[in-house]
């Protein structure tokens, strides 16, 4: 007589072979990340080239203006666009970053980034310091659009200028205090 409680032997190998299946079939749901892995890189070469192109643009309206006399005078759009090429690109290594990131975590490491220091943004050990590591590149990308927007400025005021002065403070601060965290790193 068999007992009740223990399986059978060909209910447990039935029962062990589904859930072999299952567990394999759950594993496998982790490549469901390739999904916002691939946009990303193809988003960040989106980026570079478009980052690239502008700079292009930048140098070919000062060859212009400085070479071939143009009229259009430049010096009110070059520091302006070359920081948006900036930003550009800093938006461009979050997108990489982050698929990286994601493919490391989720899918497998990455040999030829498991040569470099582990500091390096492709290295990451979990879900957090992915996180981490994009907002510094945020935070930089916000500095650099907050720059931007400040080269901009026409000061109708001394309380603008005020204004502007605590901001830069304010900024200062925060990129202190962020690095007193990072310290150990």
């Amino acid at each position: 007589m068999s007992d009740p409680v223990k399986p059978s032997l060909s209910e447990k190998s039935t029962q062990s072979r589904l859930e072999r299946r299952w567990e394999r079939f759950l594993w496998n749901s982790r490549l469901l990340v390739m999904a916002a892995v691939i946009p990303s890189l193809i988003g960040a070469l989106v980026l570079f080239i478009i980052g690239t192109l502008d700079i292009f643009g930048i140098v070919i309206d000062a060859i212009a203006y400085y070479l071939l006399g143009s009229e259009q005078d430049i010096h009110e759009t070059v520091v302006p666009s070359i920081v948006m090429a900036v930003d550009i690109y800093l938006i461009a290594i979050v997108l990489l970053i982050f698929g990286l990131g994601v493919y490391r975590l989720f899918v497998s490491p990455i040999e030829q980034a498991e040569d470099y220091a582990p500091r390096h943004p492709f290295n990451v050990e979990s879900f957090d310091q992915l996180k981490d590591k994009i907002a510094r590149v945020v935070i930089l990308a916000v500095i650099i659009e907050f720059f931007r927007a400040v080269v901009d400025i026409r000061f109708q005021t001394p309380l603008d200028a005020i204004y502007l002065a605590l901001s830069v403070l304010a900024l200062a601060v925060a990129i202190y205090l962020m690095s007193l965290t990072h310290k150990g790193e």
